[in-house]
């Protein structure tokens, strides 16, 4: 476990300095460690211990370790006397933490990567014939991205998304290709499944989705407040097994709207077992239902066989956004920023 506090500090978080301070000092402090075993297996990843310890500072504890948190207004910069506090407010927390690791996860749901999802689902439209969609978020958290028609987005060159939106999400375009066609589209349905949902309503689950953030990083806590205001009323369905809901939720639609499953950094916490299920099940729903699956995962989570798209100049490899639709080939459709900063699209244009 230690080594993995280690490359999560020399590979992972680099841009925060704080994340780093703290994984190394986790990762020399068998106490910190062995916090660890109290959550489940598939969560025993550092993001898990960030957030709890972030919750505990946004929750007000009142702790010298604060002073290093930017999201409470510390200014503080890691030093030498960083191990020592945080071992101490574990410490004093220590309840807390283990409850949070006991019964949290960390969120993906990251309003950023609607910058992708939106051309995503243009690119869907066109190539399904279908103006009419149907949206299921797997592993939704709060269900913000359920609320991706309701965004605005700038490209740089060009913007997308409806005029006048409380909330404009910034994402560079890279790359020689042009934007999918400006297909019209709506969705006629969305739902979220997670088993277990973040309720808008709760402030202390919404400050874990907040714990979920990185410090440092105040555009992303901006961006989450206004998605926060924007998306409620959406329904979410918390479930044990999400995946056995897939399929009765393809029931009940319509038959003319062309149904969409997404997950984004959802797989990642999936073991082998578990993402082989996941992968049978929704691959025998794309032919026999004719569900299109779009993933926005790691790499190595990629459809077997599916080959890598190059990657422009400035762009690294990071999250890989595939479809997999009824009567077209397995397509990589565009690289992107794990939180949608930059979108590299390389899908063929609809035929």
């Amino acid at each position: 476990m230690d080594a993995i506090f280690r490359r999560f500090a020399e590979v992972d978080c680099t841009q925060d300095p704080l994340y780093v301070a703290i994984c190394r000092a986790v990762a020399d402090a068998p106490e910190l460690l062995a916090l660890m075993a109290h959550a489940p297996p598939t969560q025993r990843k550092p993001n898990l211990l960030l957030a709890a310890l972030h919750e505990r500072v946004l929750a007000g504890a009142a702790h010298p370790l604060c002073d290093y948190y930017p999201s409470v207004g510390g200014s503080r910069l890691p030093d030498a006397e960083l191990p020592a506090l945080l071992l101490d407010f574990a410490r004093s927390e220590q309840a807390a933490l283990v409850d949070h690791l006991r019964h949290a996860s960390t969120q993906t749901n990251e309003t950023g990567r609607c910058a992708v999802l939106w051309p995503a689902l243009q690119h869907i439209a066109a190539v399904s014939g279908r103006q009419d969609l149907a949206l299921l978020d797997f592993g939704c958290s709060a269900g913000l991205n359920l609320a991706v028609d309701l965004y605005r987005y700038d490209y740089g060159m060009f913007q997308r998304g409806p005029v006048g939106s409380a909330l404009t999400i910034p994402c560079r375009w890279l790359g020689d290709a042009s934007p999918p066609t400006d297909t019209a589209w709506r969705l006629r349905s969305r739902l979220g499944l997670d088993p277990a949902p973040i309720d808008l309503r709760d402030e202390a689950a919404v400050r874990w989705l907040r714990a979920c953030l990185w410090p440092h990083d105040r555009e992303r806590a901006a961006r989450l407040d206004a998605a926060v205001a924007l998306a409620g009323g959406f329904e979410i369905r918390q479930a044990e097994d999400c995946m056995a809901q897939i399929e009765p939720w393809l029931d009940g639609l319509p038959p003319e709207v062309q149904p969409v499953l997404f997950n984004s950094w959802v797989l990642y916490y999936f073991d082998a077992p578990l993402l082989a299920r996941f992968r049978a099940i929704v691959e025998r729903l794309v032919r026999e239902r004719g569900l299109a699956w779009l993933s926005a995962e790691a790499p190595g989570t990629r459809p077997p066989g599916l080959a890598l798209p190059p990657l422009a100049d400035g762009a690294e490899p990071s999250t890989l956004w595939t479809l997999q639709i009824p009567g077209r080939e397995t397509e990589a459709l565009a690289w992107s920023h794990p939180h949608g900063r930059w979108l590299q699209w390389t899908a063929a244009a609809a035929r």
